[in-house]
């Protein structure tokens, strides 16, 4: 009588599958990878098809790939190394597509530049440049002459009067200036203005890391000019004021007046040092927002030095800004890490744009500021025809009221009224949704709101419309050839 086992098959052992792996030398010399190899180089491949295969080994010591799936694997090894390729060696700092109304969005890089700065990026990055040589004398110039200029147009001070340095951003920038003007010496500043922002960026440790003694008045919510007065003493280097960037403090609450704070520094001889943070030159008020100190309105108030920073309100690089009186600015460049803090000729080049954008009044030329000015109603008309090409593809789409955020640090209670599109998948969660767009070739970044993914196209620019909803249908599995 013969045998059940007879009439079994055996399976196939780990040591076939194994055997069905090309060798890394004998895969790359293969016909398959001869064109990456000539796009990418021969050790990039290589490391591809090596991490390629492994993962291939791995899978099947857990006993994931039977004979027909290793088959399948083998016939795609190829095109496994390219997406390995395109993941180790292409870009990681990637392009998105900003739908989140948050327009100094500091995960997402902030102020977008204006055209003109990044085509004076190009323009300097290209070749030499005059960044520390004045073409006039033949000598050695400073870097700084190419935007203090500019500086002092758009604060309408006279020459002498006051000057600008920059550095690499806005802590820097408060560093330089208590280091510089207080170290050894007391900075009294209100216990209400000791803030930390993102990155665990606290204003006492800055103080301590420049060596000025943190001198504490006044309470939380209430802080009277008094207590500043009070509070001088022969040890005391520098009163300072600070923006309290991403909160506020609401109710039973004082704060004394900027003009108040100057006629005290002036009467003691001590220099004021206002830490604004976003630092705007363009009047908020003009786009709706209100209770905003802009850099000029603190400089004409008496403000010996102001720090703020390049890449939020003003719309432009990463960089930190000081600006104020000039005998006190000279002191700063005088100071040994000065030099450790300063920027390259690109942040310079960049800078340099945004400001003529301001100079000539072109404010609609910096994104940020052209963000913050559009209308609820252009946004509207943008979002309907948005809409209705995605209801098309039987994406479930509702239109509602909202609110944009400036972001950034900047007027934490402020909004701008927008209009915003709530996007529904059916058998898709809004979180799923939310991953099947960033992981898109061109990411979408959108949040959500009550079970829905939100966009709100305030932030998004108009010429990015249609890879919106592209993306979106992508996402949805709704693309039809």
């Amino acid at each position: 009588m013969a045998s059940w086992d007879n009439f079994c098959v055996n399976p196939v052992s780990k040591s076939d599958l194994y055997r069905k792996l090309p060798s890394v030398d004998e895969f790359v010399r293969g016909a398959q990878l001869q064109a990456a190899i000539a796009r990418d180089g021969r050790a990039a491949v290589t490391a591809a098809a090596r991490a390629v295969l492994e993962r291939a080994r791995l899978e099947i010591g857990r006993g994931g790939l039977d004979q027909d799936a290793i088959d399948l694997l083998v016939a795609g090894l190829a095109h496994a190394v390219e997406c390995e390729l395109r993941t180790s060696i292409g870009y990681s700092l990637r392009p998105v597509i900003n739908a989140t109304g948050v327009i100094l969005h500091t995960n997402l890089g902030r102020a977008p530049l204006a055209r003109s700065a990044i085509e004076n990026i190009a323009h300097t990055a290209a070749g030499y440049s005059n960044l520390e040589f004045d073409l006039d004398s033949g000598e050695r110039g400073k870097r700084d002459a190419h935007v203090d200029r500019l500086f002092r147009q758009l604060f309408q001070e006279g020459p002498g009067s006051i000057s600008t340095i920059v550095v690499n951003n806005n802590a820097a920038a408060v560093w330089l200036a208590l280091n510089t003007l207080a170290a050894g010496g007391e900075v009294i500043v209100s216990r209400g203005e000791l803030v930390e922002i993102g990155g665990s960026f606290r204003i006492p440790d800055v103080m301590q890391q420049s060596n000025a003694i943190l001198r504490e008045v006044g309470t939380t919510n209430r802080t009277r000019i008094g207590d500043y007065e009070q509070a001088i003493s022969d040890k005391t280097r520098v009163l300072l004021r600070v923006h309290r960037s991403n909160f506020e403090i609401t109710g039973f609450t004082e704060q004394p007046a900027l003009e108040e704070l100057v006629a005290l520094a002036r009467a003691r001889d001590i220099p004021l040092v206002e830490d604004l943070g976003s630092g705007a030159i363009l009047d908020l008020r003009s786009v709706g927002i209100a209770g905003e100190t802009g850099v000029g309105e603190s400089l004409r108030a008496g403000v010996d030095v102001v720090t703020y920073s390049g890449d939020k309100l003003l719309g432009g690089p990463q960089a930190g800004m000081l600006t104020g009186r000039d005998d006190l600015i000279r002191r700063m460049r005088r100071n040994s890490l000065f030099r450790a803090l300063r920027v390259d000729k690109l942040t310079y080049s960049a800078l340099e744009a945004t400001l003529l954008a301001y100079v000539k009044g072109e404010h609609d030329a910096i994104p940020a500021l052209s963000m913050m000015r559009l209308s609820k109603d252009a946004i509207e008309a943008r979002a309907t025809r948005v809409s209705g090409h995605l209801q098309a593809s039987g994406i479930k789409v509702e239109a509602i009221d909202g609110e944009s955020l400036i972001g950034g640090g900047a007027a934490p209670s402020a909004t701008l009224p927008t209009h915003l599109l709530t996007v529904t998948v059916n058998g898709l969660s809004a979180e799923q949704l939310q991953v099947r767009l960033r992981a898109l070739e061109l990411p979408i970044i959108a949040r959500v709101q009550e079970g829905r993914v939100v966009l709100d196209l305030r932030t998004v620019p108009a010429e990015l419309d249609d890879a919106l909803v592209r993306g979106l249908k992508e996402a949805a599995g709704t693309v039809r050839d």
